[in-house]
């Protein structure tokens, strides 16, 4: 196969160490793997600084939308109704889960340029008590915006509601305080800014919600409440865990905290987007999201004006020369994204645009 570094939003490209983590082989039930899944749980806790005292972390075999299908099933009670705020695909995810499950939802829509609005937000819940939880996105990889969910998280705090967070990608890349923020349950997954690979998700809940939430799952194997009861015991998940993800994902973790913690990696994310917005946007390439709303996890694009573009033959270009970027996930829109999260650092990206300058360079002698 050939290798070639991935500028997405997730998978994404990991070190030579955390590669290395999956070629040992551990037993599920071994105390010395269990302690590894038992070091993940606190050190994702200090990584959203909260106490254990007031928070859990669980974790959960699965994709980002395993943890995100998890949490809505199981803490959301069939007399109660969630408030899906969105602004991209994977916000109105939640709804296609809520369908699946029967769960009483209403669904705020806004554009994919625009961040939910909070003072919006406030109202809907004073017009409508029934409302009990508030679920929204807060990097939307949809687009690349990146939501405020620190003002929805204090009207939703205020409303006396239950707040939960999909930070899929955006946990570990951007500082998140989860109790100051007014969070309840936060949902990432191994693969996306703490460097893992793709195998589970992991919820960080407040404690007494969590507890709340027992006999409402309305699954078997997404129980949250469950899981937590079993791997808080002794670190044993419930049903077989994905041992050798886990294992990488312990490394990814000590990897994290090595660069600096989430302040030094969220720095390198942010120069790492600014010199690719820089640079595209020499070469004539417009962003699809304002620089106020811009998050630093992946850009969307618009196709360049006056030039030949197809994007496959974009893609293939790159690819053939070292990496792999996105598609637009915008149908109505010619578009493609551009992320620089994981193993990325500014020369990826130095590279990166001296490939797309000469594509294009070539484009205009064919043309002429």
């Amino acid at each position: 196969m050939n290798e070639y570094k991935l500028l997405t939003p997730g998978p994404l490209t990991t070190t030579d160490t955390v590669k290395k983590e999956m070629l040992v082989d551990r037993c599920t039930w071994d105390d010395d793997y269990k302690k590894v899944t038992q070091k993940i749980r606190h050190q994702l806790l200090e990584l959203a600084h909260v106490s254990e005292d007031d928070y859990t972390a669980v974790l959960m075999q699965g994709s980002g939308t395993f943890g995100v299908e998890s949490v809505l099933s199981s803490v959301i009670g069939e007399n109660e109704k969630v408030l899906i705020c969105s602004n991209g695909s994977y916000g109105e995810r939640m709804t296609d889960i809520c369908e699946h499950s029967k769960i009483n939802y209403v669904h705020y829509k806004e554009d994919y340029d625009l961040v939910p609005n909070a003072a919006y937000i406030a109202n809907l819940l004073k017009e409508d008590s029934s409302i009990t939880h508030v679920a929204m996105v807060h990097s939307e990889t949809t687009s690349g915006i990146l939501n405020d969910i620190q003002s929805v998280g204090k009207v939703v705090r205020d409303a006396g509601k239950t707040f939960i967070v999909d930070a899929m990608s955006s946990f570990g890349g951007v500082d998140i305080p989860v109790l100051d923020w007014g969070i309840d349950f936060l949902i990432s997954s191994a693969n996306k800014c703490i460097q893992g690979v793709p195998g589970f998700s992991f919820i960080i809940c407040r404690r007494d919600k969590l507890i709340e939430s027992k006999g409402k799952a309305r699954s078997l194997s997404l129980d949250l409440y469950e899981q937590w009861k079993g791997m808080d015991k002794d670190g044993k998940w419930r049903f077989t865990s994905p041992t050798h993800v886990v294992l990488a994902f312990s490394k990814a973790i000590d990897e994290l905290i090595e660069e600096g913690g989430i302040a030094e990696r969220s720095r390198r994310y942010y120069e790492n987007n600014r010199l690719l917005i820089e640079k595209m946007k020499a070469m004539g390439f417009a962003t699809y999201i304002n620089s106020s709303n811009q998050g630093p996890i992946i850009t969307t694009f618009f196709y360049p004006v006056n030039t030949v573009f197809k994007f496959d033959e974009f893609y293939k270009y790159i690819k053939e020369r070292g990496y792999a970027i996105y598609p637009g996930k915008l149908t109505e829109l010619d578009t493609f994204r551009v992320g620089n999260i994981g193993e990325i650092y500014p020369e990826d990206i130095e590279k990166l645009t001296d490939i797309i300058k000469t594509f294009l360079e070539l484009k205009k002698e064919k043309v002429s």
